[in-house]
Protein backbone atom coordinates (compact mmCIF):
# COMPACT_ATOMS: atom_id res chain seq x y z
CA UNK A 1 0.00 0.00 0.00
CA UNK A 2 1.01 3.67 -1.24
CA UNK A 3 1.63 5.51 2.07
CA UNK A 4 2.04 9.24 1.99
CA UNK A 5 5.90 10.63 3.13
CA UNK A 6 4.30 12.73 5.86
CA UNK A 7 3.00 9.20 7.52
CA UNK A 8 6.57 7.42 6.85
CA UNK A 9 8.10 9.91 8.30
CA UNK A 10 6.08 9.82 11.47
CA UNK A 11 6.20 6.16 11.76
CA UNK A 12 9.96 6.76 12.12
CA UNK A 13 9.44 8.93 14.65
CA UNK A 14 7.03 6.17 16.88
CA UNK A 15 9.42 5.05 18.91
CA UNK A 16 11.16 6.61 22.02
CA UNK A 17 14.89 5.58 20.95
CA UNK A 18 16.15 5.98 17.13
CA UNK A 19 18.92 4.30 15.95
CA UNK A 20 21.47 5.35 13.48
CA UNK A 21 19.80 3.86 10.57
CA UNK A 22 16.28 5.06 11.27
CA UNK A 23 17.80 8.64 12.02
CA UNK A 24 19.69 8.70 8.48
CA UNK A 25 16.02 7.80 6.78
CA UNK A 26 14.24 10.29 8.85
CA UNK A 27 16.74 13.66 7.92
CA UNK A 28 16.31 12.01 4.42
CA UNK A 29 12.46 11.87 4.50
CA UNK A 30 12.67 15.66 6.36
CA UNK A 31 14.81 16.90 3.54
CA UNK A 32 11.99 16.38 0.89
CA UNK A 33 8.83 17.38 0.13
CA UNK A 34 6.65 17.68 3.43
CA UNK A 35 3.45 18.80 3.97
CA UNK A 36 3.93 19.93 7.56
CA UNK A 37 0.46 21.02 8.16
CA UNK A 38 -0.49 17.63 7.50
CA UNK A 39 2.14 15.97 9.66
CA UNK A 40 1.73 18.44 12.48
CA UNK A 41 -1.92 17.73 12.41
CA UNK A 42 -1.56 13.92 12.01
CA UNK A 43 0.73 13.57 14.54
CA UNK A 44 -1.59 15.89 16.98
CA UNK A 45 -4.48 13.21 15.97
CA UNK A 46 -2.16 10.28 16.92
CA UNK A 47 -0.71 11.29 19.76
CA UNK A 48 2.99 11.04 18.35
CA UNK A 49 3.56 15.20 18.67
CA UNK A 50 6.28 14.78 21.42
CA UNK A 51 8.06 12.34 19.58
CA UNK A 52 8.01 14.11 16.54
CA UNK A 53 9.54 17.08 17.89
CA UNK A 54 11.80 15.12 19.71
CA UNK A 55 13.34 13.24 16.76
CA UNK A 56 13.12 16.32 14.28
CA UNK A 57 14.35 18.19 16.88
CA UNK A 58 17.43 16.21 18.19
CA UNK A 59 18.43 14.42 14.41
CA UNK A 60 17.38 17.01 11.25
CA UNK A 61 16.13 20.71 12.91
CA UNK A 62 17.74 22.08 10.33
CA UNK A 63 15.49 20.47 7.84
CA UNK A 64 12.71 21.87 9.50
CA UNK A 65 11.14 25.10 8.63
CA UNK A 66 11.67 27.26 11.76
CA UNK A 67 8.00 28.06 11.96
CA UNK A 68 7.32 24.57 12.20
CA UNK A 69 10.01 24.00 14.86
CA UNK A 70 9.07 26.63 16.76
CA UNK A 71 5.49 25.61 16.72
CA UNK A 72 6.27 21.65 17.94
CA UNK A 73 8.58 23.17 20.52
CA UNK A 74 5.83 25.24 22.25
CA UNK A 75 3.50 22.57 21.71
CA UNK A 76 5.53 20.11 23.53
CA UNK A 77 6.80 22.31 26.56
CA UNK A 78 3.27 22.87 26.95
CA UNK A 79 2.35 19.36 26.70
CA UNK A 80 5.55 18.74 29.74
CA UNK A 81 4.04 20.99 31.86
CA UNK A 82 0.76 19.65 32.06
CA UNK A 83 2.14 15.95 32.34
CA UNK A 84 3.79 17.45 34.94
CA UNK A 85 0.81 18.89 36.60
CA UNK A 86 -1.52 15.76 35.82
CA UNK A 87 1.40 13.63 37.47
CA UNK A 88 1.69 15.62 40.69
CA UNK A 89 -2.48 15.29 40.72
CA UNK A 90 -2.09 11.59 40.66
CA UNK A 91 0.34 11.48 43.68
CA UNK A 92 -2.19 13.72 45.58
CA UNK A 93 -4.96 11.08 44.77
CA UNK A 94 -3.16 8.51 45.55
CA UNK A 95 -1.73 9.71 48.87
CA UNK A 96 -5.58 11.00 49.81
CA UNK A 97 -6.98 7.35 49.28
CA UNK A 98 -3.73 5.85 51.48
CA UNK A 99 -4.77 8.03 54.30
CA UNK A 100 -7.82 6.25 53.86
CA UNK A 101 -6.54 2.25 53.66
CA UNK A 102 -7.75 2.12 50.07
CA UNK A 103 -4.95 0.69 47.59
CA UNK A 104 -4.81 1.81 44.04
CA UNK A 105 -2.96 1.10 41.28
CA UNK A 106 -2.36 3.97 38.99
CA UNK A 107 -2.29 2.71 35.01
CA UNK A 108 -2.27 4.50 31.15
CA UNK A 109 -1.60 8.02 31.52
CA UNK A 110 1.76 9.03 33.23
CA UNK A 111 2.77 5.24 34.27
CA UNK A 112 2.92 4.38 30.79
CA UNK A 113 4.68 8.03 29.97
CA UNK A 114 7.45 6.91 33.27
CA UNK A 115 7.46 3.54 32.95
CA UNK A 116 7.43 2.26 29.49
CA UNK A 117 8.88 5.87 27.62
CA UNK A 118 11.19 6.60 30.33
CA UNK A 119 10.23 10.42 29.98
CA UNK A 120 7.11 11.79 30.95
CA UNK A 121 7.26 14.47 28.17
CA UNK A 122 7.19 12.05 25.65
CA UNK A 123 3.49 10.71 25.68
CA UNK A 124 0.53 12.63 25.61
CA UNK A 125 -2.42 12.04 27.67
CA UNK A 126 -4.87 13.89 28.67
CA UNK A 127 -6.79 11.62 31.84
CA UNK A 128 -5.54 10.14 34.93
CA UNK A 129 -6.76 6.50 35.84
CA UNK A 130 -6.29 4.30 38.80
CA UNK A 131 -7.51 0.83 39.74
CA UNK A 132 -9.44 0.24 43.13
CA UNK A 133 -10.95 -2.68 44.58
CA UNK A 134 -14.41 -2.98 43.99
CA UNK A 135 -15.27 -2.81 47.48
CA UNK A 136 -13.76 0.48 47.64
CA UNK A 137 -15.57 2.22 44.80
CA UNK A 138 -17.80 4.38 46.72
CA UNK A 139 -15.29 5.18 48.81
CA UNK A 140 -12.78 6.28 46.82
CA UNK A 141 -15.52 8.10 44.99
CA UNK A 142 -16.58 10.36 47.80
CA UNK A 143 -13.63 11.31 48.88
CA UNK A 144 -12.37 12.67 45.56
CA UNK A 145 -16.35 14.35 45.62
CA UNK A 146 -14.43 16.13 48.71
CA UNK A 147 -11.41 17.27 46.77
CA UNK A 148 -13.47 19.09 44.46
CA UNK A 149 -14.49 16.21 41.78
CA UNK A 150 -17.95 16.28 40.41
CA UNK A 151 -18.93 12.60 38.44
CA UNK A 152 -19.77 13.19 35.29
CA UNK A 153 -23.36 11.26 35.54
CA UNK A 154 -25.75 11.89 38.17
CA UNK A 155 -27.04 8.88 39.62
CA UNK A 156 -29.47 8.00 42.33
CA UNK A 157 -28.66 5.42 44.83
CA UNK A 158 -30.87 2.89 43.12
CA UNK A 159 -28.89 4.18 39.63
CA UNK A 160 -25.53 4.05 41.17
CA UNK A 161 -26.14 0.51 42.28
CA UNK A 162 -27.09 -0.95 38.88
CA UNK A 163 -24.07 1.11 37.26
CA UNK A 164 -21.66 -0.68 39.40
CA UNK A 165 -22.66 -4.03 38.83
CA UNK A 166 -23.13 -3.59 34.94
CA UNK A 167 -19.94 -1.24 33.96
CA UNK A 168 -16.25 -0.85 35.05
CA UNK A 169 -15.39 2.78 35.68
CA UNK A 170 -16.59 5.96 37.74
CA UNK A 171 -15.39 9.44 35.25
CA UNK A 172 -14.79 12.64 37.59
CA UNK A 173 -14.14 15.90 36.71
CA UNK A 174 -12.38 18.73 38.45
CA UNK A 175 -12.65 22.84 36.79
CA UNK A 176 -9.02 22.50 37.11
CA UNK A 177 -9.23 20.58 33.78
CA UNK A 178 -8.75 16.72 35.28
CA UNK A 179 -10.64 13.87 34.52
CA UNK A 180 -10.19 10.57 37.02
CA UNK A 181 -11.40 7.28 35.80
CA UNK A 182 -11.91 5.19 38.90
CA UNK A 183 -11.15 1.76 37.35
CA UNK A 184 -12.73 -1.79 39.57
CA UNK A 185 -12.33 -3.54 35.98
CA UNK A 186 -10.62 -3.52 32.74
CA UNK A 187 -13.21 -3.38 30.34
CA UNK A 188 -17.02 -2.88 30.10
CA UNK A 189 -19.23 -5.79 30.90
CA UNK A 190 -20.31 -5.66 27.35
CA UNK A 191 -16.84 -6.46 25.91
CA UNK A 192 -17.03 -9.77 27.73
CA UNK A 193 -13.61 -9.53 29.18
CA UNK A 194 -12.78 -11.78 32.38
CA UNK A 195 -9.53 -10.73 33.47
CA UNK A 196 -9.60 -11.23 36.87
CA UNK A 197 -8.75 -8.25 38.68
CA UNK A 198 -7.75 -9.89 41.78
CA UNK A 199 -5.14 -12.11 40.16
CA UNK A 200 -3.87 -8.81 38.61
CA UNK A 201 -3.41 -7.22 42.32
CA UNK A 202 -1.21 -9.79 43.29
CA UNK A 203 0.92 -9.55 40.72
CA UNK A 204 1.61 -5.61 41.01
CA UNK A 205 4.87 -4.06 41.49
CA UNK A 206 6.25 -1.14 43.25
CA UNK A 207 8.00 1.61 40.90
CA UNK A 208 9.16 5.02 41.47
CA UNK A 209 6.50 7.77 39.31
CA UNK A 210 7.93 11.24 40.08
CA UNK A 211 10.14 10.16 43.21
CA UNK A 212 7.59 8.50 45.07
CA UNK A 213 6.86 4.62 45.30
CA UNK A 214 3.43 3.72 43.84
CA UNK A 215 1.78 0.02 43.00
CA UNK A 216 2.53 -0.61 38.96
CA UNK A 217 0.69 -3.19 36.81
CA UNK A 218 3.47 -6.21 36.05
CA UNK A 219 4.75 -6.22 32.15
CA UNK A 220 2.68 -8.86 31.45
CA UNK A 221 -0.50 -7.56 32.73
CA UNK A 222 0.35 -4.14 31.16
CA UNK A 223 0.38 -6.33 27.69
CA UNK A 224 -2.73 -8.02 28.21
CA UNK A 225 -4.86 -4.63 28.91
CA UNK A 226 -3.61 -2.77 26.44
CA UNK A 227 -3.86 -5.41 23.95
CA UNK A 228 -7.79 -5.56 25.07
CA UNK A 229 -8.32 -1.95 25.21
CA UNK A 230 -6.79 -1.16 21.95
CA UNK A 231 -8.75 -3.92 20.63
CA UNK A 232 -11.87 -2.64 21.98
CA UNK A 233 -11.27 1.06 20.47
CA UNK A 234 -10.23 -0.59 16.89
CA UNK A 235 -6.33 0.30 17.13
CA UNK A 236 -7.62 3.69 15.88
CA UNK A 237 -4.29 5.86 17.07
CA UNK A 238 -0.53 5.43 16.57
CA UNK A 239 0.59 5.78 20.12
CA UNK A 240 -1.31 2.95 20.80
CA UNK A 241 0.37 0.78 18.42
CA UNK A 242 4.04 2.62 20.27
CA UNK A 243 2.98 2.14 23.40
CA UNK A 244 2.86 -1.66 22.91
CA UNK A 245 5.96 -1.50 21.17
CA UNK A 246 7.69 0.09 23.48
CA UNK A 247 6.04 -2.09 26.34
CA UNK A 248 8.19 -5.57 24.56
CA UNK A 249 11.46 -3.05 23.98
CA UNK A 250 11.66 -1.99 27.87
CA UNK A 251 10.59 -5.67 29.05
CA UNK A 252 13.35 -7.85 27.08
CA UNK A 253 12.96 -10.76 30.13
CA UNK A 254 8.59 -10.73 29.36
CA UNK A 255 7.56 -14.38 30.25
CA UNK A 256 5.76 -14.65 27.12
CA UNK A 257 4.72 -18.23 28.06
CA UNK A 258 2.55 -17.40 30.77
CA UNK A 259 1.37 -14.12 28.44
CA UNK A 260 0.41 -15.99 25.64
CA UNK A 261 -1.15 -19.15 28.11
CA UNK A 262 -3.26 -16.07 29.99
CA UNK A 263 -4.27 -14.74 26.70
CA UNK A 264 -5.88 -18.39 25.82
CA UNK A 265 -7.46 -18.47 28.96
CA UNK A 266 -9.02 -15.45 29.15
CA UNK A 267 -10.25 -15.76 24.77
CA UNK A 268 -7.94 -12.84 23.96
CA UNK A 269 -5.26 -14.69 21.88
CA UNK A 270 -6.20 -12.76 18.81
CA UNK A 271 -6.08 -9.31 20.71
CA UNK A 272 -2.44 -10.07 21.96
CA UNK A 273 -1.55 -11.24 18.66
CA UNK A 274 -2.84 -8.40 16.93
CA UNK A 275 -1.02 -5.91 19.45
CA UNK A 276 1.87 -7.85 18.71
CA UNK A 277 1.26 -8.09 15.04
CA UNK A 278 0.64 -4.54 14.81
CA UNK A 279 3.82 -3.31 17.09
CA UNK A 280 6.23 -5.19 15.07
CA UNK A 281 4.58 -4.66 11.22
CA UNK A 282 3.96 -0.92 11.55
CA UNK A 283 6.95 0.54 13.81
CA UNK A 284 9.29 -2.49 14.01
CA UNK A 285 9.35 -3.82 17.47
CA UNK A 286 11.24 -6.72 17.75
CA UNK A 287 9.65 -9.82 19.12
CA UNK A 288 11.56 -13.24 20.24
CA UNK A 289 12.09 -15.45 16.94
CA UNK A 290 9.17 -17.67 18.56
CA UNK A 291 6.56 -15.71 19.58
CA UNK A 292 6.92 -13.25 15.70
CA UNK A 293 6.17 -16.97 13.81
CA UNK A 294 3.44 -17.88 15.52
CA UNK A 295 1.67 -14.40 15.42
CA UNK A 296 2.39 -14.09 11.64
CA UNK A 297 1.31 -17.53 11.06
CA UNK A 298 -2.40 -16.58 12.53
CA UNK A 299 -4.31 -15.68 9.42
CA UNK A 300 -7.04 -13.85 11.20
CA UNK A 301 -4.33 -11.61 12.80
CA UNK A 302 -3.31 -10.72 9.59
CA UNK A 303 -6.76 -10.24 8.47
CA UNK A 304 -7.20 -7.41 10.86
CA UNK A 305 -3.97 -5.85 11.04
CA UNK A 306 -5.00 -5.20 7.22
CA UNK A 307 -8.33 -3.56 8.12
CA UNK A 308 -6.02 -1.69 10.56
CA UNK A 309 -3.01 -0.42 8.51
CA UNK A 310 -6.08 0.88 6.36
CA UNK A 311 -8.18 2.90 8.14
CA UNK A 312 -5.43 4.05 10.83
CA UNK A 313 -4.51 6.95 8.57
CA UNK A 314 -7.50 7.94 6.80
CA UNK A 315 -10.20 10.40 8.47
CA UNK A 316 -13.48 8.83 8.01
CA UNK A 317 -16.50 9.20 10.15
CA UNK A 318 -19.41 6.76 10.51
CA UNK A 319 -23.00 6.84 11.37
CA UNK A 320 -24.19 5.84 14.49
CA UNK A 321 -26.33 2.82 15.02
CA UNK A 322 -28.68 2.24 17.69
CA UNK A 323 -25.80 0.92 20.13
CA UNK A 324 -23.93 4.12 19.65
CA UNK A 325 -21.19 1.59 17.86
CA UNK A 326 -20.93 1.59 14.14
CA UNK A 327 -21.69 -1.53 12.02
CA UNK A 328 -17.45 -1.40 11.37
CA UNK A 329 -16.80 -1.69 14.99
CA UNK A 330 -19.41 -4.11 16.10
CA UNK A 331 -17.56 -6.63 12.87
CA UNK A 332 -14.48 -5.62 14.61
CA UNK A 333 -15.29 -6.51 18.37
CA UNK A 334 -16.55 -9.88 16.75
CA UNK A 335 -13.49 -10.22 14.52
CA UNK A 336 -11.11 -9.85 17.46
CA UNK A 337 -12.87 -12.75 19.78
CA UNK A 338 -11.28 -16.39 18.85
CA UNK A 339 -14.11 -18.12 20.72
CA UNK A 340 -17.48 -18.84 19.76
CA UNK A 341 -19.12 -18.45 22.91
CA UNK A 342 -17.27 -15.12 23.60
CA UNK A 343 -18.81 -13.94 20.09
CA UNK A 344 -22.52 -15.25 20.99
CA UNK A 345 -22.23 -13.16 24.76
CA UNK A 346 -20.99 -10.15 23.37
CA UNK A 347 -23.78 -10.09 20.55
CA UNK A 348 -26.43 -11.02 23.56
CA UNK A 349 -25.26 -8.14 26.07
CA UNK A 350 -25.23 -6.13 23.32
CA UNK A 351 -29.12 -6.21 22.83
CA UNK A 352 -29.98 -7.07 26.01
CA UNK A 353 -27.65 -6.01 28.92
CA UNK A 354 -28.72 -2.79 30.70
CA UNK A 355 -26.05 -0.12 30.01
CA UNK A 356 -25.56 3.68 31.28
CA UNK A 357 -28.22 5.37 28.81
CA UNK A 358 -31.41 2.93 30.03
CA UNK A 359 -30.44 3.60 33.79
CA UNK A 360 -30.12 7.45 33.17
CA UNK A 361 -33.17 7.18 30.89
CA UNK A 362 -35.70 5.81 33.37
CA UNK A 363 -35.14 5.31 37.26
CA UNK A 364 -36.39 2.34 38.90
CA UNK A 365 -35.96 1.09 42.16
CA UNK A 366 -34.18 -1.64 42.98
CA UNK A 367 -36.46 -4.16 43.49
CA UNK A 368 -37.83 -3.83 39.96
CA UNK A 369 -34.35 -3.18 38.42
CA UNK A 370 -34.67 -6.61 36.69
CA UNK A 371 -37.18 -4.72 34.27
CA UNK A 372 -34.11 -2.69 32.65
CA UNK A 373 -33.55 -5.36 30.78
CA UNK A 374 -36.75 -6.29 28.66
CA UNK A 375 -36.92 -2.14 28.77
CA UNK A 376 -33.58 -2.61 26.59
CA UNK A 377 -34.42 -3.66 23.41
CA UNK A 378 -37.67 -1.80 23.39
CA UNK A 379 -35.37 1.68 23.36
CA UNK A 380 -33.20 0.60 21.03
CA UNK A 381 -36.01 -0.10 18.58
CA UNK A 382 -37.52 3.53 19.44
CA UNK A 383 -33.85 4.72 19.50
CA UNK A 384 -33.71 3.24 15.65
CA UNK A 385 -37.16 4.42 14.93
CA UNK A 386 -36.60 8.01 15.40
CA UNK A 387 -33.83 7.82 14.07
CA UNK A 388 -35.27 6.40 10.58
CA UNK A 389 -37.83 8.77 10.98
CA UNK A 390 -35.26 12.00 11.31
CA UNK A 391 -33.43 10.69 8.28
CA UNK A 392 -36.27 10.12 6.03
CA UNK A 393 -37.33 14.13 6.93
CA UNK A 394 -33.99 15.26 6.42
CA UNK A 395 -33.89 13.36 3.09
CA UNK A 396 -37.47 15.05 2.16
CA UNK A 397 -36.59 18.17 3.05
Amino acid sequence: MKMRREIRLLLYCARSCMGANDAVALRMLAQGDIGWDYLVRMALHHGMMPLLYWHLNTTCPDAVPAAVLDDLRSRFEENARRNLALTAELRLVLELLEEHRIVAIPYKGPMLASVVYGNLALRQFSDLDILVHKSDVLRAKNLLVSRGYKPTLRLTRAQETAYLESNHEYVLWHERGVLLEVHWAFGPRLFSFAFDPEGVWARAERTSLAGAMVLTLSPEDLLLILCMHHSKDGWVRLEWICGVAELIRRHERMNWRWVIGQADTLGMRRMLFLGLYLASDVVGAALPEHVLRTVQADRSVRGLARQVRKRLFVERREEQGIFQLTATQIAFHLGVRERARDKLRYSLRLLLSPGVGDQTFLALPPAVSFLYYPLRPLRLAGKWLVGRMTRHATDGA
